[in-house]
């Protein structure tokens, strides 16, 4: 019998367009496939996006807070995205990118659904719960916080990421997809920061009136 989807030894799956082996002028960063972006780097840039910005009201730019900025806060965003979340979704994005079907219609459809489905609850859940034992917490306080924001945090997330991979695995080459997820979790960490720092603040003062 034979499988729906197999994995590609090469990065270089077909997309809608035939793009896949375009040059690009950010080679010098981008330029080797996805499969060999060191995890160094990619916790890197991730601690980047997360730690320089992170945040929508915690940010100097928003929050007008001057030295009181919660450099502390900043520093937890910063670590998770380095150490924890960017060499899993490299990997991740490693084995969406070998993942390939009988067309590359169904090729995307099966790389999106995988990564929104399977992927993406997982990585809310990791967040909320990485997030709350860094600030030195345990495992009954994550627990809720998971339940006061996982379920409208990954609805949005389907409203962003859903329309994004799908452009993503259909018309950008390979080895720009993970600047392309990186550019558009700019402005989603900003708001993950914000719900994060925002439930923290309601079970913080539910509990002062219990």
């Amino acid at each position: 019998m034979q499988l729906p989807i197999v994995l590609s030894p090469s990065p270089t799956a077909p997309t809608l367009l035939g793009l896949a082996h375009i040059p690009s002028l950010t080679s010098i960063y981008v330029g080797a496939p996805t499969e060999k972006i060191p995890l160094s780097m990619a916790g890197l840039t991730q601690s980047i996006q997360r730690g320089a910005h992170p945040q929508a009201d915690d940010h100097p730019v928003f929050e007008k807070k001057g030295r009181d900025h919660d450099i502390a806060r900043t520093a937890r965003l910063a670590f998770y995205g380095g150490a924890i979340f960017g060499p899993i979704v490299t990997k991740w994005l490693q084995f969406l990118n070998r993942l390939q079907a009988s067309t590359p219609t169904k090729t995307i459809i099966y790389r999106v659904y995988l990564d929104q489905a399977a992927f993406t609850p997982c990585a809310i859940g990791l967040f909320f719960g990485s997030l709350t034992f860094l600030e030195g917490k345990g495992i009954s306080d994550a627990q809720q916080r998971i339940s006061e924001a996982y379920t409208p945090t990954l609805l949005r997330n389907w409203g962003v990421f859903v329309p994004t991979q799908i452009v993503n695995f259909g018309f950008v080459p390979p080895h720009l997809r993970f600047v392309t997820v990186g550019v558009v979790s700019l402005f989603w960490n900003c708001y993950l920061s914000s719900v994060n720092a925002k439930t923290q603040a309601e079970i913080e003062d539910h509990a002062k009136y219990d």
